[in-house]
């Protein structure tokens, strides 16, 4: 936990390295106050909320007055206009609807890459906190689902301080619980199967926010995105590292992954060409799957701050 004493106008240092921890997830909550979650798409359940629909009706907000038309509720009569226009006018109003966030984070062996500042799965599990900060900050209900290769943990949505910070211990084990040359054997869980869970619990109306690198989806994934995308908002958030972008200058690199030692020759044109190609369909791919599911589409690099790139991504796409 943060000190009492501490300056609220100025942004805690972000969780580096190759593992996150609880404290820094939790100080998150002071950088989430400058993130603004973008607005809902559609309808969602008809409660009391947050988040404006689409159509016009009974609600909290005004939004204009227009011409009576039949079937109208005489109560939403502005008979003030009605008098100054010898006409019947009735006022419209803004309903306002409840948005679930709901956080898929993907803590996968994949993720357990970085060059510099800090790994691909502490960037995955700081992005997750920061949504999960905003959504209870917005006064939504917010929960999630945890997985890697070995399983997964879900946390049912709840408008709570004490649900979400299950939510950030259940981060702070599985990006703890990685570690090099870790055997995966019979270890089956995927994406695929986290998005048929999150399928399983979201209600109709709810902000998904996917973070992963996504470097196994497939048929199944978009196909459980698709679904998803029907009833729901999606953020895709893909989590990278430069070097996965492109290769380093020619020469030979040794890769290890703790065990065994793996000598990557990046002096071959054909390979730097084979390897681009490959990046090109990669990032390709995952823009047309966004626009398949009409989601919005965050990169975060293990180079620069999460915070920063979801708070000006997030800006230009509400």
């Amino acid at each position: 936990m943060t000190s009492s004493r501490t300056n609220m106008g100025a942004q805690p240092p972000l969780p580096t390295g190759v593992y996150c921890n609880l404290q820094d997830l939790m100080a998150l909550r002071l950088v989430a106050r400058s993130v603004t979650l973008p607005k809902a798409k559609r309808v969602s359940r008809p409660q009391s909320g947050s988040h404006f629909s689409r159509f016009r009706g009974r609600g909290m907000e005004f939004s204009e007055v227009r011409a009576y038309q039949p079937g109208d509720d005489v109560r939403s009569i502005d008979w003030r206009v009605t008098a100054r226009r010898q006409k019947p006018h009735t006022k419209l109003f803004n309903e306002e609807r409840e948005r679930p966030v709901f956080i898929v984070c993907d803590q996968s062996q994949s993720q357990f890459f970085g060059s510099q500042r800090a790994f691909k799965s502490v960037r995955a599990a700081e992005a997750a906190a920061l949504f999960a900060w905003t959504a209870l900050n917005h006064n939504d209900r917010v929960g999630g689902i945890v997985f890697s290769e070995r399983g997964h943990q879900e946390v049912k949505p709840a408008r709570s301080r004490k649900n979400l910070l299950r939510l950030l211990s259940s981060l702070c084990d599985f990006n703890n619980a990685l570690k090099i040359g870790d055997s995966l054997e019979g270890a089956r869980f995927s994406l695929d199967d986290a998005l048929v869970e999150t399928g399983r619990l979201v209600k109709p109306g709810t902000l998904i926010v996917v973070v992963s690198d996504f470097f196994h989806t497939n048929p199944e994934t978009r196909k459980q995105l698709s679904m998803l995308a029907q009833h729901n908002d999606l953020v895709l958030t893909r989590t990278f590292d430069p070097l996965e972008n492109e290769l380093p200058p020619p020469g030979l690199y040794p890769v290890s992954d703790g065990d065994n030692t793996l000598l990557v020759n990046t002096l071959s044109d054909k390979t730097r060409r084979q390897y681009q190609q490959w990046v090109k369909e990669h990032l390709n791919g995952l823009d047309k799957l966004a626009n398949q599911c009409r989601a919005r589409l965050i990169n975060i690099s293990t180079h620069e701050d999460a915070a920063h790139a979801i708070r000006h991504l997030l800006a230009s796409l509400s």
